[in-house]
């Protein structure tokens, strides 16, 4: 019996917690029409936080972002454009409030970064394609642990000569009994 109650006190307790999390991102304030929540929803989720930086002003909750959210409320109440909202707001934090940043000298490696990258893994995927295509690379499928004789020249190179021929026939080549 006290069991039961223990975990319907936790039960509720949970729910609690989870209640106050999802009405955390409710937005309360509701604009004068229907158009105006509409831009206003577009706006806030195309614009980053200045202070959480990989949020968007929708989905955030810090002092700054709700700062933000009133003053494009208010602005787009007062009749500005989305534009004019959007260069406003540049013009107070830079082209760092943006998702999408406008293609200019100084975001040029944002919008070619991600290109030069697919290219590069593009052109490494290619060449190891190639190689196991033509037997150049190393091959997982060769069981025979066999050498070559190239590569038994080169082992007797690094290890000398008689500690290999103690270790040819495979029965504990490196102990050696004197």
């Amino acid at each position: 019996m006290k069991q039961t109650r223990w975990l319907s006190l936790v039960a509720a307790l949970g729910g609690l917690c989870l209640s106050l999390v999802v009405a955390a991102a409710v937005e309360v304030e509701q604009l004068s029409t229907p158009e105006l929540q509409a831009r206003y929803q577009v706006l806030i989720e195309e614009m980053r936080c200045p202070k959480c930086q990989n949020q968007n002003l929708a989905g955030s909750d810090s002092p700054v972002a709700q700062d933000l959210r009133r003053e494009i409320r208010r602005l787009l109440e007062e009749g500005f454009t989305d534009q004019e909202i959007t260069d406003y707001m540049v013009a107070r934090y830079g082209d760092f409030v943006l998702y999408r940043p406008p293609v200019q000298r100084n975001t040029m490696a944002l919008w070619i970064a991600p290109g030069v990258f697919a290219a590069i893994g593009l052109v490494a995927l290619v060449v190891v394609v190639m190689r196991s295509r033509s037997g150049t690379g190393a091959r997982q499928d060769d069981a025979s642990g066999e050498l070559t004789a190239d590569e038994r020249r080169r082992l007797q190179a690094l290890l000398g000569e008689d500690r290999l021929q103690d270790g040819e026939s495979g029965e504990g080549g490196s102990e050696r009994n004197d």
